[in-house]
């Protein structure tokens, strides 16, 4: 036994065979989700995917998302998450630069699927999830429906293990805030280390593989909700964590707020885990606006992005019982550690990192504590191979310094005397106003302690004067129908933030726009913004 993420699993499996694992579309105990990952490992097998291959998910959160994500690790295969927003141009580029093999769909994208599959040269394989209300819907020649799939094939692993390596890779796209998505590259031993706290995330890691299943209980399961998609590197890597813990995890289709409680209630979930403001809003809303029996929740953990305090308190008021953890990671770290207790949007972003984090300065020399110097925040250690056909962007990001590899997230940070890193915001969306740095995390966060603000992205306008100049998409609570002016909401700034920090415009919109993991499009907001300055 190796850590290569099936053998991970099926221990577990051995384990607990009769306990739930997985909640979602269908409920599976962990003898039954292996059994149904066995028989697409071996159609794959089949159809010629093996070793290596790349293999694209193109779909919404459900059970089969996760038995084909085991299913190419029993063989090797390499797991490739598409996000479903994504339309032709951008499916386009991430399925030729991640040289797909084969793909599995939601019958409900098989429009765009038909459309932009045939230009890609590397597909070798088809395979649909059909879904209620698009069974009729188009899908390339030749593609088998998921169900057919499985029928006949071999439900035991026993001659799916050969040449399985803890080198065996998962590919996690990530388009982060800006640019094109890029495909980060994980060892499955990298990835159960960094990301998965290496079978222990809130304590000591496993010292052998073996350790994993012999420190799960018999007697009690905890019931963790995954609520992003799994095309989030959040909702895979706190879907693996529960299993690796032999809880039982649960997941949710569309993510809507009334879902997301129903599911809390139904099943009796403890922990919760989900995307900052923007998926903890649609639950403040029907927390209120419902009455759940939501007792037996016990941590809400968001990672991804950050949650501001005054979302904070009113989801408390929802959910009292629950300890909201802010958890700080990223595509290329995995897990860096936890918000401090005196943390918050409005004081400050503070986090307790691992040992293998720090933060190196522009000119790659480690960050003196104390020292007021801003650099980003890097770790060494358990991180990935690198960036999927792009060297340069690889060299660029992954480091060597004095001996040691290193991973430049984009988040600028500085350090204190106590060692402790604070959190300034993505350096990539950094806005420079005459010469003064504004990061539009911090500025969001104020702007959502508005009592009439439920939701805002800032992003810099070009400006003749200052460079650029701060400006705010700004979405209304619901119910609100008296719009706040710009002086009114620089008013409500001038005690939180300083002047040059605040928008100089703001433009108001019904709805501000984001990933489905919840991230802001700011290059959405730039064009909002800009096209509000040319027609003012």
């Amino acid at each position: 036994m190796q850590y290569q993420l099936a053998d991970l699993f099926e221990s577990v499996v051995a384990k607990v065979p009769d306990r739930p694992a997985l909640i979602a579309n269908r409920t599976l105990t962990y003898a039954e989700l292996d059994a149904r990952a066995n028989q697409f490992a071996h159609h794959l097998r089949e159809a010629g995917i093996g070793r290596g291959d790349h293999v694209g998910f193109h779909m919404k959160n459900g059970t089969e998302f996760v038995e084909g994500m085991i299913a190419c690790f029993k063989i090797g295969a390499v797991p490739v998450n598409v996000n479903y927003r994504y339309v032709e141009d951008e499916l386009r580029y991430l399925y030729d630069n991640a040289d797909l093999a084969c793909l599995l769909f939601d019958t409900e994208f098989g429009e765009l699927v038909t459309t932009v599959a045939p230009e890609i040269d590397t597909f070798r394989h088809f395979v649909c999830v059909v879904q209620e209300g698009s069974q009729d819907a188009p899908r390339p020649e030749g593609t088998v429906e998921y169900e057919s799939a499985l029928e006949g094939q071999p439900t035991t692993s026993d001659d799916l293990q050969d040449g399985r390596s803890p080198d065996d890779l998962y590919m996690l796209y990530t388009g982060g805030t800006t640019g094109m998505p890029k495909g980060v590259m994980w060892r499955h031993e990298d990835m159960f280390f960094a990301g998965m706290g290496g079978g222990n995330p809130v304590g000591e890691p496993v010292s052998t593989p073996e350790e994993l299943a012999e420190r799960i209980s018999l007697e009690y399961a905890i019931k963790m909700f995954a609520a992003p998609p799994l095309i989030h590197g959040a909702a895979f890597l706190g879907t693996f964590i529960g299993f690796f813990q032999g809880s039982t995890v649960c997941l949710i289709r569309d993510y809507t707020g009334p879902g997301v409680l129903q599911m809390i209630q139904d099943h009796q979930i403890n922990t919760l885990s989900i995307v900052g403001d923007a998926m903890a809003l649609p639950l403040v809303e029907a927390g209120n606006s419902g009455d759940y029996e939501l007792s037996s929740l016990g941590i809400i953990s968001t990672a991804g992005a950050v949650m501001s305090e005054s979302v904070k308190q009113r989801l408390k008021e929802v959910m009292p019982n629950a300890f909201v953890l802010d958890a700080y990671g990223s595509s290329e770290t995995g897990y860096n550690g936890t918000a401090t207790e005196d943390s918050s949007t409005d004081t400050g972003l503070k986090f307790r990192v691992t040992a293998r984090t720090n933060v190196i300065s522009d000119d790659l020399k480690i960050v003196e504590p104390g020292s007021g110097v801003v650099g980003r925040v890097a770790q060494n250690g358990h991180i990935p191979v690198g960036y999927y056909n792009d060297p340069e962007k690889t060299a660029a990001t992954f480091p060597t310094i004095d001996g040691t590899r290193w991973i430049l997230t984009g988040d600028s940070a500085t350090v204190d005397e106590d060692g402790v890193i604070h959190f300034l915001g993505r350096g990539s969306v950094c806005i420079n106003t005459g010469g003064e740095k504004v990061f539009p995390e911090e500025v969001e966060a104020a702007l959502k302690a508005h009592e009439s603000i439920e939701d805002a992205i800032v992003a810099g306008i070009p400006d003749d004067k200052w460079g650029e100049r701060v400006g705010a998409v700004i979405e209304l609570r619901p119910g609100v129908t008296d719009e706040p002016t710009l002086e009114e909401v620089r008013e409500h700034l001038s005690t939180r933030i300083a002047g040059y920090k605040a928008p100089r415009d703001i433009e108001i919109v019904d709805k501000c726009l984001r990933s489905p993991a919840g991230k802001p499009d700011y290059g959405w907001a730039r064009e909002v913004l800009a096209k509000a300055a040319a027609n003012a």
